[in-house]
Protein backbone atom coordinates (compact mmCIF):
# COMPACT_ATOMS: atom_id res chain seq x y z
CA UNK A 1 0.00 0.00 0.00
CA UNK A 2 0.95 3.49 -0.90
CA UNK A 3 3.18 4.94 2.82
CA UNK A 4 4.06 1.99 3.86
CA UNK A 5 7.91 1.02 4.93
CA UNK A 6 7.90 -1.41 1.87
CA UNK A 7 6.93 0.91 -0.78
CA UNK A 8 9.02 4.19 -0.40
CA UNK A 9 8.11 6.05 -3.37
CA UNK A 10 4.18 6.82 -2.34
CA UNK A 11 3.94 9.76 -5.01
CA UNK A 12 4.56 6.95 -8.07
CA UNK A 13 2.63 4.41 -6.62
CA UNK A 14 -1.09 5.13 -5.37
CA UNK A 15 -4.01 3.63 -6.78
CA UNK A 16 -6.15 0.94 -8.09
CA UNK A 17 -7.49 1.80 -10.93
CA UNK A 18 -7.34 1.08 -14.79
CA UNK A 19 -2.98 1.78 -15.39
CA UNK A 20 -1.96 5.18 -16.56
CA UNK A 21 -0.78 5.21 -20.19
CA UNK A 22 1.69 8.29 -19.07
CA UNK A 23 2.95 10.74 -21.66
CA UNK A 24 4.57 9.31 -24.82
CA UNK A 25 8.37 8.20 -24.42
CA UNK A 26 10.91 10.11 -25.55
CA UNK A 27 12.55 8.54 -28.41
CA UNK A 28 16.08 6.61 -27.36
CA UNK A 29 19.36 7.32 -29.53
CA UNK A 30 19.00 3.85 -30.63
CA UNK A 31 15.29 3.70 -31.72
CA UNK A 32 14.35 1.43 -28.94
CA UNK A 33 12.35 1.53 -25.65
CA UNK A 34 14.76 2.11 -22.38
CA UNK A 35 14.23 1.79 -18.93
CA UNK A 36 13.47 5.46 -18.17
CA UNK A 37 10.47 5.20 -21.17
CA UNK A 38 8.96 2.58 -19.07
CA UNK A 39 8.96 4.55 -15.99
CA UNK A 40 7.82 7.49 -17.42
CA UNK A 41 4.74 5.57 -19.04
CA UNK A 42 3.80 3.48 -16.22
CA UNK A 43 4.23 7.21 -13.92
CA UNK A 44 7.06 5.77 -11.39
CA UNK A 45 10.63 6.51 -10.82
CA UNK A 46 13.18 4.27 -12.94
CA UNK A 47 14.57 3.01 -9.88
CA UNK A 48 10.77 1.57 -8.85
CA UNK A 49 11.01 0.41 -12.79
CA UNK A 50 13.93 -1.25 -12.38
CA UNK A 51 12.85 -3.21 -9.26
CA UNK A 52 9.87 -4.30 -11.10
CA UNK A 53 11.63 -5.97 -13.82
CA UNK A 54 13.82 -7.29 -11.04
CA UNK A 55 11.29 -9.44 -9.47
CA UNK A 56 11.69 -7.22 -6.43
CA UNK A 57 8.78 -8.87 -4.34
CA UNK A 58 8.55 -5.35 -2.19
CA UNK A 59 6.55 -3.24 -4.97
CA UNK A 60 2.95 -2.72 -4.81
CA UNK A 61 0.89 -5.56 -6.92
CA UNK A 62 -1.00 -2.43 -8.69
CA UNK A 63 2.50 -0.78 -9.78
CA UNK A 64 4.33 -3.96 -10.73
CA UNK A 65 1.14 -4.75 -13.15
CA UNK A 66 1.27 -0.50 -14.39
CA UNK A 67 5.28 -1.18 -15.03
CA UNK A 68 5.14 -4.79 -16.57
CA UNK A 69 2.08 -3.39 -19.05
CA UNK A 70 4.09 -0.24 -19.67
CA UNK A 71 6.93 -1.86 -20.58
CA UNK A 72 5.25 -4.83 -22.55
CA UNK A 73 3.27 -1.87 -24.37
CA UNK A 74 6.87 -0.20 -25.30
CA UNK A 75 8.26 -3.75 -26.24
CA UNK A 76 10.87 -3.15 -23.58
CA UNK A 77 13.64 -5.43 -23.32
CA UNK A 78 16.01 -5.15 -20.34
CA UNK A 79 19.97 -5.37 -21.19
CA UNK A 80 20.77 -8.63 -19.21
CA UNK A 81 24.70 -8.36 -20.21
CA UNK A 82 25.02 -5.29 -18.38
CA UNK A 83 22.74 -6.35 -15.66
CA UNK A 84 25.08 -9.47 -15.07
CA UNK A 85 28.12 -7.36 -15.09
CA UNK A 86 26.45 -5.08 -12.61
CA UNK A 87 25.70 -7.95 -10.21
CA UNK A 88 29.01 -9.65 -10.46
CA UNK A 89 27.70 -12.97 -12.65
CA UNK A 90 29.37 -12.93 -15.96
CA UNK A 91 28.42 -11.60 -19.05
CA UNK A 92 26.29 -15.16 -19.50
CA UNK A 93 28.19 -16.33 -22.71
CA UNK A 94 30.51 -19.57 -23.93
CA UNK A 95 32.79 -19.50 -26.48
CA UNK A 96 33.21 -21.93 -28.59
CA UNK A 97 36.00 -22.16 -31.29
CA UNK A 98 35.73 -25.09 -34.30
CA UNK A 99 38.17 -24.81 -36.98
CA UNK A 100 35.66 -25.93 -39.98
CA UNK A 101 32.01 -25.60 -39.37
CA UNK A 102 31.27 -27.10 -42.89
CA UNK A 103 31.94 -30.62 -41.61
CA UNK A 104 28.84 -31.69 -39.91
CA UNK A 105 30.91 -33.04 -36.81
CA UNK A 106 30.88 -29.39 -35.39
CA UNK A 107 27.26 -29.02 -35.76
CA UNK A 108 26.94 -31.92 -33.25
CA UNK A 109 30.14 -30.54 -31.03
CA UNK A 110 27.64 -27.73 -30.93
CA UNK A 111 24.44 -29.26 -30.31
CA UNK A 112 26.01 -31.35 -27.08
CA UNK A 113 27.71 -28.10 -25.60
CA UNK A 114 24.43 -26.21 -25.58
CA UNK A 115 22.51 -28.67 -23.82
CA UNK A 116 24.66 -28.86 -21.08
CA UNK A 117 25.29 -25.46 -21.16
CA UNK A 118 21.97 -23.81 -21.75
CA UNK A 119 19.95 -24.77 -18.51
CA UNK A 120 21.96 -23.14 -16.96
CA UNK A 121 21.46 -19.88 -18.73
CA UNK A 122 24.48 -19.60 -20.87
CA UNK A 123 24.42 -19.28 -24.86
CA UNK A 124 27.14 -20.60 -26.78
CA UNK A 125 28.74 -18.33 -29.32
CA UNK A 126 30.10 -19.89 -32.17
CA UNK A 127 33.79 -18.69 -34.20
CA UNK A 128 34.85 -20.71 -36.90
CA UNK A 129 38.86 -20.43 -37.34
CA UNK A 130 39.10 -22.00 -40.55
CA UNK A 131 42.46 -23.82 -39.23
CA UNK A 132 44.20 -20.65 -39.43
CA UNK A 133 45.93 -20.03 -35.95
CA UNK A 134 46.25 -16.36 -36.43
CA UNK A 135 42.41 -16.06 -36.90
CA UNK A 136 41.89 -18.41 -33.55
CA UNK A 137 44.08 -16.37 -31.90
CA UNK A 138 42.17 -13.15 -32.53
CA UNK A 139 38.68 -14.90 -32.16
CA UNK A 140 40.01 -16.30 -28.43
CA UNK A 141 41.09 -12.08 -27.68
CA UNK A 142 38.11 -11.23 -29.03
CA UNK A 143 36.10 -13.56 -26.79
CA UNK A 144 37.97 -12.97 -23.87
CA UNK A 145 37.83 -8.95 -24.83
CA UNK A 146 34.17 -9.40 -24.40
CA UNK A 147 34.21 -11.39 -21.24
CA UNK A 148 32.99 -14.56 -22.16
CA UNK A 149 32.14 -17.18 -19.09
CA UNK A 150 34.33 -19.67 -20.50
CA UNK A 151 35.89 -20.93 -23.89
CA UNK A 152 35.62 -24.28 -25.52
CA UNK A 153 38.19 -24.56 -28.44
CA UNK A 154 38.82 -27.36 -31.06
CA UNK A 155 42.50 -25.58 -31.75
CA UNK A 156 43.97 -25.44 -35.07
CA UNK A 157 47.67 -26.29 -33.92
CA UNK A 158 50.14 -26.46 -31.16
CA UNK A 159 50.71 -22.66 -30.96
CA UNK A 160 48.34 -22.45 -27.97
CA UNK A 161 50.06 -19.36 -26.03
CA UNK A 162 46.62 -17.64 -26.57
CA UNK A 163 44.67 -19.87 -24.68
CA UNK A 164 46.87 -20.09 -21.87
CA UNK A 165 46.66 -16.15 -21.93
CA UNK A 166 43.12 -16.53 -21.49
CA UNK A 167 43.15 -19.12 -18.69
CA UNK A 168 46.18 -17.09 -16.88
CA UNK A 169 43.52 -13.93 -17.05
CA UNK A 170 40.84 -16.02 -15.34
CA UNK A 171 38.70 -17.33 -18.22
CA UNK A 172 37.72 -21.22 -17.85
CA UNK A 173 39.14 -23.36 -21.00
CA UNK A 174 38.62 -26.60 -22.11
CA UNK A 175 39.90 -27.94 -25.30
CA UNK A 176 38.12 -30.69 -27.31
CA UNK A 177 39.72 -33.42 -29.66
CA UNK A 178 43.35 -32.06 -28.78
CA UNK A 179 45.46 -31.82 -25.45
CA UNK A 180 46.47 -28.71 -24.15
CA UNK A 181 50.28 -27.76 -24.84
CA UNK A 182 52.04 -25.46 -22.14
CA UNK A 183 49.51 -25.07 -20.03
CA UNK A 184 47.49 -27.17 -17.87
CA UNK A 185 43.33 -27.33 -18.82
CA UNK A 186 40.82 -30.24 -18.94
CA UNK A 187 40.22 -31.56 -22.19
CA UNK A 188 37.87 -34.36 -23.68
CA UNK A 189 39.25 -36.15 -26.75
CA UNK A 190 38.27 -39.43 -28.59
CA UNK A 191 40.24 -42.51 -28.76
CA UNK A 192 41.98 -41.61 -32.07
CA UNK A 193 44.79 -43.98 -32.11
CA UNK A 194 43.16 -46.88 -31.20
CA UNK A 195 39.85 -46.08 -33.43
CA UNK A 196 42.64 -45.31 -36.38
CA UNK A 197 44.46 -48.98 -35.57
CA UNK A 198 41.36 -50.92 -35.42
CA UNK A 199 40.39 -50.18 -38.42
CA UNK A 200 43.25 -50.54 -40.42
CA UNK A 201 43.46 -53.96 -39.00
CA UNK A 202 40.19 -54.94 -39.60
CA UNK A 203 41.61 -53.91 -43.55
CA UNK A 204 44.21 -56.43 -42.76
CA UNK A 205 42.31 -59.29 -42.04
CA UNK A 206 40.46 -58.88 -44.90
CA UNK A 207 43.83 -59.50 -46.73
CA UNK A 208 44.73 -56.19 -47.54
CA UNK A 209 48.81 -55.49 -47.66
CA UNK A 210 48.71 -52.37 -49.80
CA UNK A 211 46.81 -49.51 -47.54
CA UNK A 212 46.64 -46.00 -48.36
CA UNK A 213 46.46 -43.47 -46.09
CA UNK A 214 44.32 -39.66 -46.67
CA UNK A 215 44.44 -37.39 -43.55
CA UNK A 216 44.60 -34.14 -42.26
CA UNK A 217 47.56 -31.60 -41.98
CA UNK A 218 49.99 -32.99 -40.28
CA UNK A 219 49.20 -29.74 -37.70
CA UNK A 220 46.00 -31.46 -36.32
CA UNK A 221 46.31 -33.62 -33.70
CA UNK A 222 43.68 -35.87 -34.82
CA UNK A 223 45.00 -36.58 -37.90
CA UNK A 224 48.80 -37.10 -36.45
CA UNK A 225 47.08 -39.73 -34.05
CA UNK A 226 45.37 -41.83 -36.66
CA UNK A 227 47.89 -41.66 -38.74
CA UNK A 228 50.12 -43.18 -35.92
CA UNK A 229 47.04 -45.93 -35.37
CA UNK A 230 47.04 -46.93 -39.46
CA UNK A 231 51.19 -47.57 -38.61
CA UNK A 232 50.75 -49.29 -35.91
CA UNK A 233 48.43 -52.01 -37.26
CA UNK A 234 50.36 -52.09 -40.21
CA UNK A 235 53.78 -52.40 -37.99
CA UNK A 236 51.77 -55.25 -35.91
CA UNK A 237 50.79 -57.50 -39.15
CA UNK A 238 54.44 -57.36 -39.97
CA UNK A 239 54.17 -55.09 -43.00
CA UNK A 240 56.32 -51.93 -43.91
CA UNK A 241 53.93 -49.30 -45.00
CA UNK A 242 55.06 -47.59 -47.96
CA UNK A 243 55.40 -43.48 -47.50
CA UNK A 244 54.06 -43.05 -51.40
CA UNK A 245 50.65 -44.12 -50.11
CA UNK A 246 50.51 -41.58 -47.64
CA UNK A 247 48.78 -38.23 -48.08
CA UNK A 248 48.22 -35.55 -45.79
CA UNK A 249 46.50 -31.77 -45.86
CA UNK A 250 43.23 -32.65 -47.30
CA UNK A 251 40.94 -30.51 -45.36
CA UNK A 252 37.93 -30.76 -48.04
CA UNK A 253 36.48 -33.39 -50.34
CA UNK A 254 37.65 -32.28 -53.05
CA UNK A 255 41.22 -32.10 -52.12
CA UNK A 256 40.66 -35.67 -50.56
CA UNK A 257 39.42 -37.30 -54.15
CA UNK A 258 42.13 -35.46 -56.09
CA UNK A 259 44.42 -37.29 -53.64
CA UNK A 260 42.78 -40.68 -53.79
CA UNK A 261 43.01 -40.44 -57.76
CA UNK A 262 46.55 -40.20 -57.37
CA UNK A 263 47.25 -43.15 -55.14
CA UNK A 264 44.56 -44.98 -57.30
CA UNK A 265 46.86 -44.36 -60.13
CA UNK A 266 49.85 -45.40 -58.64
CA UNK A 267 51.81 -48.51 -61.02
CA UNK A 268 50.90 -50.48 -57.91
CA UNK A 269 47.79 -48.68 -56.31
CA UNK A 270 46.81 -49.79 -52.76
CA UNK A 271 44.28 -52.18 -52.48
CA UNK A 272 42.33 -50.54 -49.41
CA UNK A 273 42.23 -46.93 -48.24
CA UNK A 274 41.95 -46.07 -45.08
CA UNK A 275 40.73 -41.92 -44.39
CA UNK A 276 41.46 -39.92 -41.30
CA UNK A 277 37.85 -38.17 -41.10
CA UNK A 278 34.60 -37.97 -42.97
CA UNK A 279 35.74 -35.16 -45.66
CA UNK A 280 38.06 -37.52 -46.78
CA UNK A 281 36.12 -40.62 -46.64
CA UNK A 282 33.45 -38.95 -48.72
CA UNK A 283 36.06 -37.25 -51.17
CA UNK A 284 37.93 -40.98 -51.74
CA UNK A 285 34.43 -42.72 -52.54
CA UNK A 286 34.06 -40.04 -55.50
CA UNK A 287 37.37 -41.10 -56.71
CA UNK A 288 36.07 -44.81 -56.06
CA UNK A 289 33.27 -44.28 -58.10
CA UNK A 290 34.77 -42.76 -60.72
CA UNK A 291 37.29 -45.23 -61.54
CA UNK A 292 34.90 -47.77 -60.93
CA UNK A 293 37.46 -50.13 -58.62
CA UNK A 294 36.70 -52.33 -55.94
CA UNK A 295 39.54 -50.85 -53.67
CA UNK A 296 38.30 -51.19 -50.23
CA UNK A 297 37.32 -48.02 -48.26
CA UNK A 298 37.70 -47.50 -44.25
CA UNK A 299 37.08 -43.59 -42.38
CA UNK A 300 37.32 -42.26 -39.52
CA UNK A 301 33.61 -40.71 -38.27
CA UNK A 302 30.35 -42.01 -38.90
CA UNK A 303 28.62 -39.99 -40.86
CA UNK A 304 24.69 -39.50 -42.12
CA UNK A 305 24.06 -41.28 -46.04
CA UNK A 306 27.08 -43.47 -45.12
CA UNK A 307 24.69 -46.61 -45.42
CA UNK A 308 23.73 -45.64 -48.91
CA UNK A 309 27.02 -45.38 -50.45
CA UNK A 310 26.37 -48.57 -51.83
CA UNK A 311 29.56 -50.21 -51.49
CA UNK A 312 31.36 -51.92 -48.53
CA UNK A 313 32.53 -49.39 -45.80
CA UNK A 314 33.94 -49.63 -42.39
CA UNK A 315 33.53 -46.83 -40.54
CA UNK A 316 34.93 -45.34 -36.55
CA UNK A 317 32.01 -44.38 -34.69
CA UNK A 318 31.92 -42.30 -31.44
CA UNK A 319 29.24 -39.85 -30.15
CA UNK A 320 30.23 -36.83 -31.38
CA UNK A 321 27.39 -35.01 -29.37
CA UNK A 322 28.86 -36.96 -26.19
CA UNK A 323 31.94 -34.91 -26.70
CA UNK A 324 30.28 -31.82 -27.12
CA UNK A 325 28.86 -32.58 -23.70
CA UNK A 326 31.23 -33.74 -22.03
CA UNK A 327 33.27 -30.38 -22.91
CA UNK A 328 30.43 -28.28 -21.91
CA UNK A 329 30.22 -30.36 -18.82
CA UNK A 330 33.87 -30.14 -17.83
CA UNK A 331 33.61 -25.88 -18.54
CA UNK A 332 30.21 -26.05 -16.22
CA UNK A 333 32.30 -27.63 -13.21
CA UNK A 334 35.02 -25.22 -13.92
CA UNK A 335 33.13 -22.44 -13.78
CA UNK A 336 30.98 -23.45 -10.67
CA UNK A 337 34.34 -23.85 -8.78
CA UNK A 338 36.41 -20.97 -10.20
CA UNK A 339 35.13 -18.90 -7.11
CA UNK A 340 37.97 -17.92 -4.40
CA UNK A 341 35.98 -19.38 -1.35
CA UNK A 342 36.18 -22.92 -2.93
CA UNK A 343 39.32 -24.22 -1.59
CA UNK A 344 42.09 -25.18 -4.13
CA UNK A 345 41.43 -25.50 -7.87
CA UNK A 346 41.18 -29.42 -8.97
CA UNK A 347 43.73 -31.03 -11.29
CA UNK A 348 43.19 -30.71 -14.98
CA UNK A 349 41.27 -33.43 -16.31
CA UNK A 350 41.01 -35.19 -19.34
CA UNK A 351 38.62 -37.45 -20.65
CA UNK A 352 38.77 -39.99 -23.51
CA UNK A 353 35.77 -41.33 -25.53
CA UNK A 354 35.87 -44.59 -26.75
CA UNK A 355 35.13 -45.67 -30.21
CA UNK A 356 33.56 -49.32 -32.54
CA UNK A 357 33.80 -50.09 -35.81
CA UNK A 358 30.43 -49.91 -37.64
CA UNK A 359 30.17 -51.64 -40.96
CA UNK A 360 27.89 -50.46 -43.86
CA UNK A 361 27.33 -52.44 -47.01
CA UNK A 362 28.08 -56.13 -46.27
Amino acid sequence: MPGTPHEPEPESEGGTGAPARGPAPRESRSGKATLRDVAERAEVSAMTASRVLRDDPRVHPATRDRVRAAAAALGYRPNELARRLRLGRGTGLVGLVVTNLANPFYSRLALGVDSVLAPDGLKTVIGNTGQDLDAERDLVEDLVGRRVDGIIAVPAGDDQRHLAAAAAEGVPVVLASRPPEGFAADCVLVDDFGGARAATARLIARGHRRIGFLGSPPTVYTGTERLRGYRSALADAGLTGDERHVRQGQTRPGQAERAATELLGLPDPPTALFCSNNRNTIGAFRALRARRTDTALAGFDDFELAEALGLPLTLVAYDSDELGREAGRLLRHRMRERGPADGPVAAARRVVLPTELVEYGD
